[in-house]
């Protein structure tokens, strides 16, 4: 294991710290904020200090931050000010480059839905419009805006209470909910990269969170030691809500009785790319 450099805020310049903060906190998830000034002029921006905190009420968070290198504030926050509305879309891999165009510092009053040829529409309860293109879009009334500093860099947090919700038909599954992979968003790391979330990308992690787990520390010693198994293995055999039972354990000591101990652990490695996690737990205590 490589060592850690230390990085202490105020020792180093903004610019830098953004981006370790950056480079850290990622993907994070893409807010395309549409408001309008106080002449009715449309404004489109994204942020990526996003995300919800709340369900009940549903709240969504994003910040507004002073620029860095001239301390100057955005036209979204200027409008949030006044109108104390915005409609939070999400970016889909299909509309990420029109994202980041929308992410250039036009002059005031420009419209980045003309800069960008996306969309506006009209919304049903707040001014601000609608991206038609995003598969989601949130009508959000501003309950708060938290200064977070005076200098560059300094974030203004801006708590919107969402009030209506537009969700594309075809990205909702045959259960309800929303398919990752239809909807395809888009997250933001640091610098130019962004991860796109779908394919390949998707994992399913099943775990126990009502049910009590068997846990790391109660593992078998030559189990929780083993040089043989990364972190994830292990933990999925942590994840475990019970150990096997002693018949288990000697059926399995019955079937594979001629393998090696290392050949154990790759069968163990084999079945919990499966994630059949007590049968792998079983052959390692057999």
């Amino acid at each position: 294991m490589s060592e850690k450099r230390k990085i202490y805020p105020g020792k180093i310049p903004t610019r830098d710290l953004h981006q370790f903060l950056l480079g850290s906190v990622a993907p994070r998830p893409i807010a395309f904020v549409s408001t309008v000034d106080e002449k009715g002029r449309d404004n489109l921006a994204p942020y990526s200090f996003f995300n919800v905190f709340s369900s009940n009420p549903p709240m969504a968070v994003f910040s507004s931050n002073r620029r860095v290198v001239d301390n100057t504030t955005k036209d979204t926050l200027h409008n949030i000010e006044i109108t104390k509305e915005c409609v939070i879309s999400v970016v889909s891999y299909d509309i990420v480059r029109q994202m980041a165009l929308s992410s250039v510092q036009f002059e005031t009053g420009v419209s980045e839905f003309e800069k960008t040829g996306l969309t506006p529409m009209e919304s049903e309860l707040v001014k601000s419009k609608r991206v038609k293109e995003s598969p989601v879009n949130m009508e959000c009334i501003v309950k708060d805006i938290i200064p977070l500093g005076t200098h560059g860099g300094a974030g203004h947090l801006i708590l919107c209470e969402i009030v209506l919700m537009h969700i594309n038909e075809d990205v909702i599954d045959e259960n309800g909910r929303i398919d990752p992979h239809k909807i395809d968003l888009m997250g933001r790391n640091g610098r130019a990269y962004y991860t796109r979330s779908s394919g390949d990308a998707i994992l399913t992690i099943v775990q126990a969170v009502t049910e009590m787990v068997i846990g790391y520390d109660a593992l078998p010693k030559h189990i929780r030691e083993s040089e043989k198994l990364n972190g994830n293995e292990i933990g999925q055999l942590a994840g475990n809500t019970r150990f096997p039972t002693d018949e288990e354990i000697e059926i399995s000591k019955n079937n594979t009785g001629a393998f090696s101990l290392d050949q154990k652990f790759q069968m163990a490695k084999d079945m919990l790319k499966e994630d059949r996690r007590l049968e792998a737990l079983t052959l390692l205590m057999s």
